[in-house]
């Protein structure tokens, strides 16, 4: 005679193993590393202090004075 087995349970493990899948899946095509995160947020933060250090300075002190 065979095991006798729950099938609600059965179902309940189903559906979190194909779950599970989904995610694993999902996670190689949309997932980043750590390292990968904190490499593009250090050349981001870099771009940004390269641009603030190009930017002229404020001439809206001076045009206040011309009105």
């Amino acid at each position: 005679m065979g095991t006798v087995i729950n099938l609600r349970q059965a179902r309940k493990q189903k559906k979190r193993a194909d779950k599970e899948r989904q995610a694993e899946t999902n996670r190689a095509l949309h997932g980043q590393t750590k390292a990968e995160k904190d490499r593009l947020r250090s050349d981001q933060s870099k771009q940004e202090r390269q641009l603030d250090g190009h930017l002229l300075t404020s001439t809206s002190d001076d045009d206040a004075g011309k009105t």
